[in-house]
């Protein structure tokens, strides 16, 4: 099929690229380094980094690029641009080093802080995900298959409501959002799943809700919000806004609520987020 934004389709190639690269690291031993932040990094994150800069030039020079690993760019800088690209050349590091499969490839168009489009791609079995608000949004295999995708306003009949969990990272006050969603649905099913995929189960109608009160950096979630927001969803900061990236001196990340945007329990999320 013919996507809807003329970048669409080689950024999804792009990012099967950078999986490919990064496949024969995975299970095989690699060295692990701390970045001064103690975070870990691998051969295989900046072999992904390459390929994909090097792509994503070669596509529009005139782009700049703000990825993981090449974040020292001045915030003096950053507030001069447009549009950019946000990139994660291995989304779930951690994952990747503990030998899960759970880690993904994230490219984010974003122009004056909003997510045009993202990709998302899991290296391991060639599955990817694209999408962006007002474009759509779809999953793709392996096998070729392409099928659009959209998320669910609530729970099918006689299932459990779903809330999507990081299995490395929660908060007190996350604890206490669980506790007050069951309070209010019933009792919670919960999806544990590392990496950007964690949005790519709301978007693909797999789950409902995904709250996250803890940090996280600006690419670990604009490409995946694009998908979800193209499939029907929202990410909303906790006063009710859509979240942004805009050009702040720190790249870390407010709290934010993942969400379908017809959800009828919005207003009871927002509510119990705020406490």
């Amino acid at each position: 099929m013919s996507f809807p934004h003329p970048l669409m389709k080689p950024v999804v190639e792009l990012a099967l690229q950078a999986g490919a690269v990064i496949l024969p690291f995975w299970r095989a031993g690699v060295e692990v380094t701390a970045k001064s932040d103690d975070s870990p990094v691998t051969a295989a994150d900046m072999a992904a980094h390459h390929v994909i800069v090097a792509g994503l030039s070669a596509l529009d020079a005139s782009i700049p690029i703000l990825s993981e690993e090449d974040a020292n760019i001045p915030q003096t800088v950053r507030a001069g641009w447009q549009r950019w690209w946000l990139v994660d050349p291995l989304d779930g590091t951690k994952e990747f080093i503990s030998g899960s499969e759970e880690f993904t490839v994230n490219i984010a168009l974003v122009e004056n802080g909003r997510v045009v489009f993202g990709v998302v791609s899991m290296p391991t079995t060639g599955r990817y995900y694209v999408g962006g608000a007002g474009l759509g949004a779809w999953r793709g295999d392996n096998d070729g298959a392409l099928r659009a995708i959209v998320v669910r306003d609530a729970p099918p009949t006689g299932e459990a409501f779903t809330v999507v969990a990081s299995r490395r990272h929660s908060s007190p006050e996350q604890e206490r959002l669980l506790a007050g969603l069951s309070d209010s649905l019933g009792d919670l099913q919960l999806a544990n799943i590392g990496s950007s995929l964690k949005f790519c189960l709301l978007a693909e109608g797999a789950a409902d809700c995904y709250p996250r009160l803890a940090p996280t950096s600006q690419w670990d979630t604009a490409a995946a919000q694009g998908v979800l927001e193209g499939a029907g969803g929202e990410v909303l900061d906790l006063d009710g806004e859509t979240f942004c990236y805009p050009a702040r001196e720190s790249l870390l990340n407010s709290s934010f609520l993942a969400l379908p945007a017809k959800a009828p329990w919005r207003t009871k999320l927002l509510e119990l987020a705020r406490r």
